[in-house]
């Protein structure tokens, strides 16, 4: 089997959601592992410098370096820092495989799962966060409304048209990349936070919300009975809040291991770390890769007295 490849996300998010597992992947093994500072930039930087050459990659979680959004990237200037620490080990945010990885999660929910999405109602918390899921439910005949300007910058207003969301991301997304991130996302103890009571209309109207986790649960009302949550990564507590709250179902882009899907970031640097590769790869070679290690989206039926995955 050889050398255990190590995997580290550093995340400036909250390290109550902290988790590690080891899994053999194509015959090789990895410790992958979840480390959150809290909301500080200072402890995420000072760990990636810690660790610098000692592990096969690393994940950069709870920030992003750059949101890829209507074919144009935009860089987080507070995500430098970070990335700069890492001067010998490769870095990933997940944003390269995000995409690929979030579009194909809608295919495998019609192609696979068998489930009709044309004219479902569905809130996308922020599609500039998430551009290929937004694109595939767009393309699977879903009635999008979308929450950028609620969830990211407080402004309670819905983006109703593909057009004005394009529109904003041209115009809005650059001066956004230049702010303070905690601004735009919640860090730190603020992820455990939910604002039950407010905005609740806008996930009634829905039939699907969708979205980051953290976005999701933000306003989420406590009664959710028969709707359905498309996200990134949840914990086994997230998964007992939807539950309780009467989600009928939850898809998840990435696996669910030892009790917990991963975000992005963690996927993506697992993969570099199995091709041996020295920075992110084509979109092409995650699939690729996805589909060698038979890694999919995580499906869970919770109102069902046997849920479990599919």
């Amino acid at each position: 089997m050889g050398n255990i490849k190590e995997i580290v996300s550093v995340s400036i998010g909250s390290s109550a959601r902290d988790h590690e597992v080891e899994i053999d992947l194509l015959s090789e093994r990895f410790r992958i592992r979840r480390e959150g500072t809290d909301g500080s930039l200072d402890r995420a930087e000072a760990r990636i410098a810690e660790l610098d050459g000692k592990v096969a990659a690393f994940g950069m979680g709870g920030i992003d370096i750059y949101l890829r959004a209507d074919g144009h990237d935009y860089h987080f200037r507070e995500a430098k820092r970070l990335k700069r620490a890492a001067a010998h080990t490769p870095i990933v945010d997940g944003s390269g495989l995000k995409g690929a990885v979030e579009a194909s999660t809608v295919r495998y929910m019609t192609d696979v799962l068998g489930l009709e999405l044309t004219g479902k109602r569905v809130l996308m918390t922020s599609a500039v966060d998430r551009w290929g899921m937004a694109e595939g439910l767009r393309d699977a005949g879903c009635k999008l409304v979308f929450g950028d300007l609620l969830y990211a910058l407080d402004i309670p207003i819905l983006i109703r048209r593909w057009g004005a969301l394009r529109l904003f991301a041209r115009l809005l997304t650059p001066v956004a990349a230049q702010m303070p991130f905690s601004w735009l996302y919640p860090t730190g103890s603020n992820q455990e936070k939910t604002y039950t009571g407010k905005h609740e209309q806008m996930y009634r109207d829905a039939d699907i919300i969708a979205g980051d986790w953290q976005y999701v649960r933000r306003y989420m009302p406590r009664d959710m009975s028969g709707k359905w949550v498309v996200t990134n990564t949840t914990t086994h507590a997230d998964v007992e809040f939807v539950r309780e709250r009467g989600v009928e179902l939850l898809v998840t882009s990435t696996p669910r291991l030892s009790g917990r899907s991963f975000g992005t970031n963690v996927i993506e640097a697992t993969m570099v770390a199995l091709k041996g590769a020295d920075g992110p790869l084509e979109e092409a070679e995650y699939v690729d890769l996805l589909d060698q290690v038979g890694f999919k989206p995580d499906v869970q039926w919770l109102q069902k007295a046997d849920s479990v995955q599919e």
